[in-house]
């Protein structure tokens, strides 16, 4: 199997903890779904939860996903 290193990407990231941190994060409204009553953020791939503490990514083409903070850390480090 090969080896791969990212490229070094620098992403514009916020991380979350109540409604008004980012505008991508909005409540789902409670229905037949599953997702009622949660946060959520709707990514390439459909809505995703989001829960306090989250990092909100903005990707290189303006993509938005959540991500947790211990993966975040592991991932990324500040950038000037």
């Amino acid at each position: 199997m090969s080896k791969f290193r990212k490229k070094p990407v620098v992403i514009k990231a916020t991380q979350w903890f109540r409604d008004g941190d980012h505008p991508a994060v909005f409540l789902m409204a409670p229905g037949p779904h599953f997702l009622g009553g949660k946060h959520v953020i709707q990514t390439l791939e459909g809505h995703h939860i989001v829960q306090p503490g989250d990092w909100i990514i903005t990707g290189v083409k303006n993509e938005v996903y959540p991500c947790k903070p211990d993966i975040f850390a592991a991932t990324y480090d500040p950038a000037d």
